[in-house]
Parts: C-alpha cells; structure tokens; sequence
C-alpha cells in the first residue's frame, strides 16, 4: 500500500520521500505534546496546593512537626516526636531553614505548648513559617506525580499513564494534605516509589534494587505506618531478583532449552540459580532500607543522642521484645513503643452521625468511598480488576495491589480513626491501576475512561479551595461531609484565618462565641471569643462558631447550645456559625 502511495505521488511529480513528512510531523508534535499535558497537570496540581498552603492556618499536627523541624536545624537533637521518625521533619527542615524563624530551645513544655510558642510567642510570622515549611512537601508530592506517570507508562504506555497523572492530580485527598507540612504523601510517596522501582528490577536489579530499598527506607524513616510494607515489598524484590535471574539463564542457554524442550537439569540448575538471586534482592533492599533509617537519624545527630522531652511508655511481652531486636536506632524503638501505647487509648471516633469509643474496622474503606472521587474508584476498581484478568498485565498484579492492600488491612486495624491520611496510599495506587483500564482496539474504554477522568477533575475543581472536607457527589459533597466524618477528613483547624476575615467582614461588632479545635490562637488572628461552655448558658447570646470536629462530638451543654440556635452559614465548610 505503502510502495503504491509512493508511485502515485512520484507520477504527479511528489518527491519520494513525501509521504513520510505527516508522519514525522505528528511524532515531532507527539514528542512535545505529552510533557505538555504533563506539565499542565502538574501544574495545575501545583497551583491548588500552593493556593491553598497560602490560605490555610495551621493544621493540628503542623505545629509539633515545625517545631521539631526547627529543634533539629537548631540543636541537631532528637527530642520532640519520636513517635515519627526524622526524614520527613527533615525535609520541612529545608522549607523553615529558609524562612529563619526565631526558636527558644530553652522553652519548656509539650511538643504541642512547642510548636504554639515558636508560631505565636516567638515574634515569628506564622503565615510566612508554615507556607515555607509546607513547600518541601508540595515539592515531594508533585515529584510522586512523575513516579505515578512512569509506573503507568512501563505498565500500559504513554496514554495510560497521563491518565493516572491526571487521577493522581486531581485527587482532591492528595491536593489537601500535600499542602501541608505533614509526613502522610511523603510516606505513602515513598511506598509507591519502591513499589515502582522493584518493578523495574525485573529486568535490571542490579540499578533499581538498591533505590527500591532506599525508597523504602525513605517510607519507615518518614512514618511508622509504612512497616507493613516492609515484608510484601521484601518479597517482591526476592520476586523481582528471581524474575530477572531466570530471564538471564534463559538468554544465555539460549533458545534450545526453552518450552518443551528444556530439560530437567536444566530446570533444576535455573531453580539452583533463581532462589539465591531472589535471596540476593531482598538482602540489598534490607540492607539499604536500614542503612536509610540509620542515615536520617546520623544526619539530625551524629553522635545519636536521645533525650525526648515527654515519658515513653514501656513495652512488654512479645511485641517489646521484638522492637528491642530491630537493628534501628534507639530513638526509632523508642518510637514504636511510643506508638503502641497510643494504640492502647480509648479514641473517640465519628461515622455516619454516629459517636463511638474505640474503632471500627470498615472505618477506613468507608471513608475512602465518602471522599475519593467516583471518576476514580471507578477507574481504580476497574484497573485493578484488568491488572489480573489481563494475561500481558498479570504479572504487575502483586505489586500495584499487595502494597496497598496490605497497608490497608494493617491501618483497618488501628484504634485512631481519625481520617483517611492514614490511607493515602490508595489514591496513589489506585491512579496507577486505573492506566490498565483503556484497552487497544476497544473504542469504548477510551472514551468511558476519558468521561471518567474528566468528571474526576469537574469534581476536584468545584470543591477548590476546600480539599480538607472533600467528598463526592455520591454523598452530597463538602458542605455534608460533616455530617458523615470527622476530624481530618473535615476540620482540622484549618479555617481560623477565614473565620477571622468573615467575622471583620460581616460581623465585626457582635459578640462571638468561639469552640474551636486545633492548634492555632484565635488571638494572633484577631478573634477575641469566650468559650460558651465556660459560663452559664443563659448568659450566650450572640454569634456562636463551632469547629465541625467538636459539632460532631457535641454533647452536654454543647449540644444544649447548638439546638437552641440557628444555623446561618459555614466557613470552609468546617467551621459552623449559629445565632444564638
């Protein structure tokens, strides 16, 4: 057809090599078209964290990571939350050394009384401190973005993969907290990171192993959450390392012993060689996640000091005797120990308008579908169902589904159910999976997987710039995620800063009454509130604002207060203003 085409042109006096122009052309216009998207997507990924880092007062944790952030630059000490290891306080490191903060090391208290003191009693400017130290991580999401591009491409190609770009860039869970300078996206970032990297030791252990330990080491030395990871992506990189050894005796016995004809000693001398390759790979990834762990600490303190300014709970029985055995620091033991004696409180949880003590296992999956898109679950779902059913996607079903799924099935487990930052990993996941979804030769998976990702992102936009108390259109949206879920999936003080500016704007003669929970002061803002539950109650009259964390929880005189009043709006959608 083609030597036809050609004949045809030269008759009419076309020179030969015509034909081939269009087609270079759409290539050339190929090879800048996708960074384009790709940096399109990106950033418009980066304006809406950006924007709403700008907008947001400190967030509950912020706080304590900052301080404990600016004690490292400071003191080079390990003292305030050893419960989180030092990477990811060491990356809003970067952001504060920036900004210069004044500190007072001396100061006592809490790491919480800490974090407050260095915001608002140092003479600091605490909009300028949190927008630096939040940068990092804005920095840290938007590079796990290109990972989630690139585990897609190698999986389905480059259409695939800007449709997992594009899930993952619209995440309205993923815009939310990698605006702020927690440790949540850069731990399940990592995970992904090391997820994708053992999948590339498939066919070159030699390079990508050792960053996949680093990858996973840079997860457990962020967060304590990412240790179930541990053994699955062990596994895969045995598997990986396995994998790629049976592939390199294959070439070189060539292909007599393929298929049937292969023998059985032969059989037996590839076993023979796979089983040490694949012990091989999980001892480099071992060796240099924890060499990683190790390093983070080296680099707060060399000499490894460990001094932690509140009590650290005893550990004993089995689990005690485990963390003693863990070849990781002190401080890194004394940390889990830390963290399973907050496993032991009795939290207060919140689902669906009902109040509880304790946790409830479905917790999470629930909450999941409340506030990741319906364009993505869907796709994700899909995706994940594809990875196995599809024989060429078959075997990267363990590694875009075992992490997650383990990860999830341990965070099932916890006693603080407290949001789904403890689950971001999922939309990261699910993003990837969902590249699977559009298959060659099927019109119809393209076009349901454009209309999917196209009402992912018509939903991401409608709740900017409220991320924080997102959730899909299947349960009404933000303004009614309150009534559903509670604390960081809604409220988490984040809105002090637009309070303040509502009540100077629309109020700013009447008396306010204020339940606020979270980390800021009122004060610094401009907002002289009493507490309503501090005085007798027919003394309250007024405008009364209340935190949708503490609305859900209300009880007592609280919940006395707010039937007696009239509901007249919302800030954010997590703070609720009443007259009373």
């Amino acid at each position: 057809m083609m030597a036809r085409e050609q004949h045809l042109l030269l008759s009419r006096g076309a020179p030969a090599e015509e034909p081939s122009r269009p087609y270079a052309r759409v290539r050339r216009h190929r090879r800048w078209l996708v960074p384009l998207l790709v940096a399109l997507l990106l950033a418009q990924m980066a304006a809406a964290m950006v924007t709403t880092a700008v907008r947001q007062t400190p967030t509950i944790d912020e706080p304590v990571y900052v301080a404990t952030a600016t004690d490292y630059l400071h003191e080079h000490r390990i003292r305030y939350n050893p419960e989180h290891p030092p990477l990811g306080k060491l990356l809003i490191a970067a952001g504060v050394a920036v900004a210069g903060p004044h500190y007072d090391p001396s100061y006592p208290g809490t790491q919480g009384d800490v974090g407050r003191h260095l915001l608002y009693e140092s003479g600091n400017d605490p909009w300028r401190l949190m927008l630096w130290a939040r940068l990092p991580v804005i920095a840290l999401t938007l590079l796990f973005g290109l990972v989630a591009f690139a585990f897609a491409r190698e999986l389905t190609g480059t259409a695939g993969a800007l449709v997992a770009l594009a899930l993952y860039a619209f995440s309205p869970d993923l815009i939310a907290h990698g605006s702020l300078a927690t440790l949540d996206v850069p731990a399940a970032g990592f995970v992904l990171t090391s997820a994708w990297l053992v999948w590339r030791a498939r066919r070159r252990p030699l390079p990508y192993l050792p960053l996949a330990g680093a990858a996973l080491g840079a997860a457990v030395a962020t967060k304590m959450s990412a240790l179930p990871a541990v053994p699955v992506l062990l596994a895969l990189a045995a598997l990986s390392a396995g994998a790629a050894g049976c592939s390199a005796e294959q070439a070189a016995t060539g292909g007599a012993t393929m298929g049937r004809r292969t023998s059985a000693a032969t059989s037996w001398l590839r076993r023979r060689r796979t089983v040490p390759a694949a012990l091989w790979g999980a001892a480099v990834v071992t060796l240099v996640a924890v060499a990683v762990v190790w390093a983070t600490y080296l680099a707060v303190d060399p000499r490894l000091r460990f001094s932690p300014a509140e009590p650290v709970p005893a550990l004993h029985g089995l689990r005690g005797r485990l963390v003693d055995l863990l070849p990781v620091p002190e401080a890194y033991r004394a940390g889990m120990r830390v963290q399973f004696g907050l496993e032991t409180y009795p939290w207060q949880g919140y689902l669906f308008g009902r109040l509880y003590t304790g946790s409830l296992w479905y917790y999470l999956p629930v909450a999941l579908l409340v506030k990741t898109p319906l364009g993505l679950l869907a796709l994700g779902a899909a995706g994940a169902v594809a990875v196995v059913a599809v024989r060429r996607l078959r075997p990267a079903a363990p590694y875009l589904l075992l992490p997650p799924g383990v990860l999830l099935a341990a965070a099932m487990t916890g006693s603080r159910d407290f949001g789904t930052r403890y689950a971001l990993f999922v939309p990261m996941f699910l993003a990837v999976a969902a590249a699977c979804v559009p298959r060659p030769g099927r019109r119809w998976t393209a076009a349901a997987t454009a209309a999917l990702v196209l009402c992912t992102a018509v939903s991401s936009l409608r709740t900017f710039p409220y991320y924080l108390p997102y959730s899909n259109e299947a349960f009404g949206g933000p303004a009614h995620t309150h009534r559903l879920l509670h604390d960081s999936n809604v409220d988490w003080g984040q809105d002090l800063g637009r309070l303040a500016d509502r009540l100077r704007q629309r109020y700013p003669h009447e008396r306010v009454w204020l339940v606020y929970k979270g980390s800021g002061v009122p004060s610094y803002y401009g907002i002289h509130a009493a507490d309503p539950r501090t005085v007798p109650q027919g003394q309250v009259h007024g405008l009364l604002a209340v935190s949708d964390s503490a609305l859900a929880k209300a009880r007592g005189r609280l919940a006395e207060l707010i039937h007696s009043s009239r509901p007249i709006g919302d800030v954010g959608h997590s703070i609720t203003l009443y007259r009373h």
